[in-house]
């Protein structure tokens, strides 16, 4: 079994992608939605629930761990890789893609509070931004408009043009999606971006290192079953679930 997880629902634009090319790998989902979101919260705590949480899927069968999670995966990536007896896939905003795909030489990277001041995205600037602009832009609220299911209302639009409109001002013509909920928001970000302005998402590339990591392990295909668990309320993550992705059913995990 493959499981990812996320502090709410986002990862399931991870999962989707994943699903899309190993179909008939059984695959489990944990949405941390008592504790979401993640980007305001201290980088201990969200350690501390990434580890609670990647403990608990190895007990249910687990055999590789995707953190579907950029701020998950900037806090505890590395603790639960030395934590974890089993592979362990992160996320990381994709600015090399961004880079090599400005022509304006501006990127904008739109993502958490936490994965902007994280020490892994400041690594990738300085790994790979030289000669390039990279305005960082922290979105508070878009995560819970996902978690709402509320991806086209005015309200949703205002508040992506809010903190899309001023980087395409400043020359930005490359927006990095740094969270996995940003996907299901992507025609509103296009919209406010206007057409010529590319949009990065790392979703396909996670997706593509998990078949190379299932592979190297020897990680067999079998019923191609979604199984999924909240730490929230079912009744309130379960409608939303529906409208994100095709998943089945969701059950309350007390983690």
């Amino acid at each position: 079994m493959i499981a990812l997880f996320d502090s709410g629902l986002g990862g399931l634009s991870v999962l989707r992608e994943v699903r899309a090319i190993l179909p008939t790998h059984d695959l489990a989902y944990f949405a941390d939605s008592a504790f979401c979101p993640y980007g305001p919260r201290s980088v201990a705590f969200v350690r501390k629930r990434s580890l609670a949480i990647g403990r608990w899927l190895v007990k249910q069968g687990a055999s590789l761990l995707v953190v579907a999670c950029n701020t998950a995966s900037s806090a505890a990536l590395e603790t639960l890789r030395a934590d974890l007896a089993i592979p362990v896939v992160g996320m990381e905003p994709g600015l090399k893609p961004a880079v090599a795909a400005t022509r304006s030489g501006c990127v904008g990277v739109l993502a958490t509070a936490n994965t902007l001041s994280g020490e892994r995205m400041q690594g990738l600037i300085t790994r790979y931004a030289d000669g390039v602009e990279v305005l960082t832009q922290p979105c508070p609220g878009w995560v819970e408009q996902v978690e709402a299911g509320d991806l086209v209302s005015a309200k949703t639009g205002r508040l992506v043009a809010h903190f899309v409109e001023p980087l395409v001002e400043r020359g930005a013509d490359t927006l990095v999606l740094g969270c996995t909920h940003y996907p299901f928001l992507r025609p509103l970000i296009a919209d406010a971006a206007g057409p010529n302005v590319a949009m990065i998402d790392t979703g396909p590339a996670v997706a593509r290192q998990v078949v190379r990591v299932a592979t190297q392990h020897r990680i067999a295909p079998a019923r191609g079953a979604i199984r999924a668990w909240t730490s929230g309320d079912v009744a309130t993550v379960a409608p939303v679930l529906g409208r994100l992705i095709d998943c089945g059913s969701i059950l309350h995990a007390n983690i």
